[in-house]
């Protein structure tokens, strides 16, 4: 069932997702699926906001068609990714190519999340061991003995506080999480030098579905969304976005032209005001604990990952499959609130996949943020030869197989254990 209303102030059920984001909608559907009583918690009324990640993987893909949605994940509006480049003043230079990766999941997919996680949630509402409460906000957890047994949230709708006891309780509550903050768990935050500046414009306005633009002004990010929009990205230095608006918005017109000439006619009449724009602060992290006692973090409140290489819905979905095979095992072996002892095995698995992808993400963004920091310093002169230069190489070199499968399939590709899945009930 979905877009409950609580009939009173306690509920009770086998696991309690709070975020309904990408982790969070996954792992509900294999949950349930699998017979597990599960509740989904939304604090929003709506998933109709703004969220960070466009970009899907195919290892994402491979995951869908396992969980039997991809199908209708594909209905959705959406860009199918084959290739991606670098444009270096006007010269474009081929990055990598999925078209060589064994079919059918040779490309990548750039959408929406919002109509995204409602497919999920309507694809899971089949299931009479889902309930999904949107509009209800978790403040605290519930606590017996040093065990997490539950959360406390608030109907905002009806302002009423309702306690909700479960064996286990999973934080997919994003990266600023109330659930990890509740318990004390540092996000483990790394230094950045960097914010992105969002903002969208018509699809018209880009010419390939990802594509990363390197000019005078800095770079910038486009990513097509489908017939109607793109969505962009200009890389600042973090702290500087006071001074940009305070430069106007005719300014960051010409900065972006600077890079993309092919915008001058776009910008004025579709960015018109900085409050069409938004601002990502880039702050990655691994936090020190992913489980406790009736407790367990996944997606960005467990990890958060910068936007280099797209990869935070494919780490969020990954932690999901093997957050669903963990928690089947540890609810056939115990009773009551699962032990952390039980959902070690979900650590041991993902920690290590997602270290490798933060450390790389890290290594490649330091030459970015120096020159993000340090460009304007540079003639044009001799950028542009330079980076002209740096980009042919790169082109010309084959990308090592393993960067491009870890692109691809994350650095430990993950499976769905369909052994658990029940049948999907058919339409009289």
């Amino acid at each position: 069932m979905t877009d409950s209303t609580p009939d009173e102030s306690t509920i009770k059920t086998d696991i309690v997702i709070v975020g309904a984001g990408p982790a969070g909608c996954v792992l509900s559907y294999l949950l349930a699926r699998s017979g597990v009583e599960t509740v989904l918690l939304e604090r929003q009324r709506s998933l109709e906001r703004e969220f960070r990640g466009f970009l899907f993987q195919p290892l994402v893909l491979r995951v869908f068609d396992q969980m039997g949605v991809l199908d209708r994940v594909l209905t959705l509006e959406h860009t199918k990714v084959h290739d991606i480049a670098v444009d270096v003043y006007d010269r474009s230079y081929p990055i990598m190519s999925l078209k060589a990766a064994p079919g059918p999941y040779n490309y990548a997919l750039l959408m929406e999340q919002p109509p995204l996680l409602q497919a999920l949630i309507d694809e899971v509402s089949q299931f009479n061991s889902f309930t999904y409460y949107n509009g209800m906000t978790a403040s605290d957890l519930l606590r017996e003995e040093n065990q997490v047994v539950g959360v406390e949230a608030t109907d905002r709708e009806h302002d009423e506080s309702i306690k909700i006891h479960s064996r286990l309780v999973v934080g997919a509550d994003g990266r600023y999480s109330t659930v990890r903050n509740a318990a004390g768990i540092d996000p483990g935050l790394f230094e950045s030098t960097l914010e992105l500046l969002w903002f969208k414009l018509p699809a018209t306005a880009i010419d390939d579905p990802v594509l990363a633009k390197v000019g005078s002004a800095g770079a910038l990010l486009s990513f097509g969304l489908g017939r109607d929009e793109a969505q962009l990205g200009w890389p600042i230095e973090k702290g500087s976005y006071p001074q940009v608006r305070d430069q106007g918005i005719e300014r960051l017109h010409e900065q972006l032209v600077a890079i993309d000439p092919s915008l001058a006619t776009v910008l004025p009449e579709h960015l018109t005001d900085f409050q069409q724009c938004s601002l990502l602060h880039i702050e990655p992290g691994i936090s020190d604990e992913w489980r406790r006692d009736g407790l367990l973090l996944v997606g960005d409140a467990a990890h958060v990952a910068s936007p280099v290489g797209g990869q935070g819905n494919g780490m969020a979905i990954q932690d999901a499959v093997i957050a669903h095979s963990v928690i089947m095992t540890a609810l056939n072996q115990t009773t009551g609130s699962l032990p952390a002892e039980t959902l070690r095995k979900y650590e041991s698995i993902r920690r290590p996949a997602v270290e490798k992808v933060v450390q790389f993400q890290r290594r490649a963004e330091r030459p970015f943020s120096t020159f993000v920091k340090y460009g304007d310093v540079v003639p044009d002169g001799a950028k542009r030869p330079l980076l002209r230069s740096l980009f042919w190489l790169i082109s010309r070199t084959p990308l090592p197989k393993r960067a491009r499968d870890t692109f691809m399939w994350g650095p430990a590709p993950v499976s769905v254990d369909t052994s658990y899945l029940m049948e999907v009930p058919r339409e009289d």
